[in-house]
């Protein structure tokens, strides 16, 4: 590894704390890198800086050893709690703000400071009881230090410094409202000293950095070259048929050791890792979906060399440093022209050299155009011939298909991976199966207002050829009932032979069983279900029309004034009134002395 991507200023040369050259000495960091070499000298003045630089140019090193500086130079307030922090760093992925925490153990060593990491997945109690015990530097993704924030767990009201790292990731990843939320709730700007980082500065995170920081001076390092000149950069174009035979060709050409392979799905990454243990390479998935435990040891067997190949998603493409990754593979064309740079940024780091292959298939070819304009280069091809392409491919069956849980969690009734469910859902089984019906009772003997069926020609009932309508008016008690009946002629149950005679005989009624759902909800409640029960006796023609509009669930619309509404149309005429002519048209004017209207 050459050392020409060092400059000629050195660490000794800035006037660093004692404490801090110490942890520098012990790193083996003697002379700055160039993004390092111009935004050192500005931060540890205490101004504000936004660096871009390329992939593996040291811009962790650059804003810890200001972050160390500042806060060994400048003591805490007088006022600060115990719990309150005096640095924040915020990252956007869980493996990058481990990685942090991994570099500033190592530079902060010796300066005594306390400094814990926070992210989702692992160790939720753990990290609280550390936040409790009292943290200078804290460092972490947005959503678990809100999480630990709004429980009062720790303060934010005397931090010193804010570093924001690869910031333009957090507006892919959607996090723009949660670093809002932080940088609001931290002292004023002038107050503190903040620092944005990337290897990508777009205009919206120029104005984030230019809204929430003191005037920050912009540090850029050969922005035109956005990609480091020790990548080999090649594409070759297969059909999707060739692509996991490509890709096992050049592994195995090239002896892959410490490879990475990026794809844009979780399913095809599983998919690869399948195909490739079948046809024996060592490699692992690495997506969102694994758990973070056995994410951070697969990144650790990477580390060691243990693991061969790994294969990832965008969430590996930011900010990590692995060593000696000789080879990236972008099985798929990433859909982010920015996602391009910080993926064959893997390789190729800190003075190495490195090669970057790309795979434009007929799927996301299409997105080729954007990544050669953003880097301003075409990138060079090369045909795919027959010995590459490797043909004794051993494919393994596919994974049994799993339902991801889905956005909205588990639902009424539904199943564990957020479905819609059936009709035995509910709050508790109970309700369930209410709203399913039970199963083992014989069906109900009623249409669709909910009573028991009339009585037919033929079968002991009054021989009368249409079914006898039934009352609408329902009485709360079977002795009300019977009143009724008798009041207005109406034969009972008994006496016309009908079903459930006998009980209406001996002076009582079966009780309708309620229903939580369905037709006749919320329509009379109780009252509907007694009148249902004795729908049996034939009843008054006139009650017809209203029994067929309770059937068919229609309700008879009232008429309405007109002048009740009158003033929503014309809120500014207080003397329009509506006409009250035998057409009902609407019409309005203003009256003259007579009390005549004029149009």
């Amino acid at each position: 590894m050459s050392d020409k991507h060092l400059s000629d200023l050195t660490f000794s040369s800035l006037g660093l704390h004692p404490l801090v050259m110490q942890g520098i000495e012990e790193a083996g960091f003697d002379r700055c890198t160039p993004i390092q070499a111009q935004t050192l000298p500005i931060a540890l003045t205490g101004k504000d800086v936004a660096g871009q630089a390329q992939t593996g140019t040291g811009k962790t090193a650059a804003f810890l050893v200001a972050l160390f500086q500042n806060l060994l130079s400048n003591p805490p307030p007088p006022t600060r709690s115990r719990t309150g922090i005096r640095a924040i760093c915020i990252a956007p992925t869980r493996e990058l703000a481990v990685q942090i925490y991994n570099d500033a153990e190592v530079l902060g060593r010796h300066t005594g400071l306390k400094i814990a990491v926070v992210f989702g997945g692992v160790d939720y109690d753990k990290q609280r009881r550390e936040l409790e015990g009292g943290v200078d530097v804290l460092i972490g993704t947005p959503g678990r230090i809100i999480d630990y924030y709004k429980q009062h767990v720790y303060d934010m009201r005397h931090a010193q410094v804010a570093v924001l790292d690869e910031a333009d990731r957090m507006f892919d990843l959607g996090f723009i409202a949660d670093i809002r939320y932080i940088l609001r709730r931290l002292p004023a700007a002038e107050h503190r000293q903040s620092m944005l980082f990337s290897a990508t500065l777009s205009q919206r995170v120029l104005e984030l950095a230019y809204e929430h920081m003191n005037s920050p001076e912009l540090v850029q390092i050969e922005p035109e070259k956005i990609t480091a000149d020790r990548v080999r950069q090649v594409i070759y174009y297969p059909s999707m048929t060739e692509k996991l035979p490509l890709l096992l060709g050049l592994l195995r050409r090239h002896d892959a050791r410490r490879t990475m392979v990026f794809v844009n799905t979780k399913r095809q990454a599983e998919r690869l890792e399948d195909v490739l243990r079948a046809n024996g390479i060592n490699a692992q998935a690495l997506s969102g979906d694994v758990p973070q435990k056995k994410r951070l040891k697969f990144l650790a067997d990477f580390h060691a060399g243990d693991l061969a190949v790994l294969i990832a998603t965008d969430v590996a493409s930011r900010g990590l440093h692995i060593p000696d990754v000789s080879h990236v593979f972008n099985y798929d064309v990433p859909q982010d022209a920015a996602d391009y740079v910080h993926r064959i940024g893997r390789t190729a780091r800190a003075g190495a050299s490195g090669d970057a292959i790309t795979f434009a298939c007929e799927e996301y070819a299409v997105a080729l155009p954007d990544v050669e304009k953003y880097i301003g280069r075409k990138i060079p091809f090369e045909p795919i011939t027959p010995d590459i392409l490797a043909v004794d491919v051993v494919w393994p069956p596919r994974r049994a298909w799993e339902p991801r849980p889905g956005p909205g969690g588990r639902g009424r009734g539904g199943d564990r991976f957020g479905g819609r469910g059936g009709s035995g859902g509910g709050r508790d089984r109970d309700r369930g199966r209410s709203r399913g019906g039970d199963r083992d009772r014989p069906p109900r003997q009623g249409g669709p207002g909910g009573g028991l069926r009339p009585p037919q020609a033929g079968s002991g009932a009054t021989a009368a050829s249409a079914p006898a309508p039934i009352a609408v008016a329902a009485p709360e008690t079977p002795r009300a009932l019977q009143a009724e009946t008798a009041v207005q002629g109406v034969s009972s149950p008994a006496e016309t032979g009908g079903p459930g005679g006998g009980a209406a005989a001996e002076g009582t009624v079966r009780k309708r069983r309620r229903r939580r759902g369905g037709r006749g909800r919320g329509r009379g409640g109780a009252a509907n279900g007694a009148a249902a029960t004795a729908g049996d006796a034939a009843a008054p023609s006139g009650a017809s029309e209203q029994v067929r509009a309770r059937e068919n669930k229609s309700v008879p619309l009232k008429k309405i004034n007109p002048s009740l509404f009158f003033p929503l149309f014309f809120p500014y005429s207080s003397s329009a009134t509506p006409s009250t002519d035998s057409n009902s048209s609407w019409r309005c004017g203003v009256a003259d002395e007579s009390g005549r209207r004029t149009p």
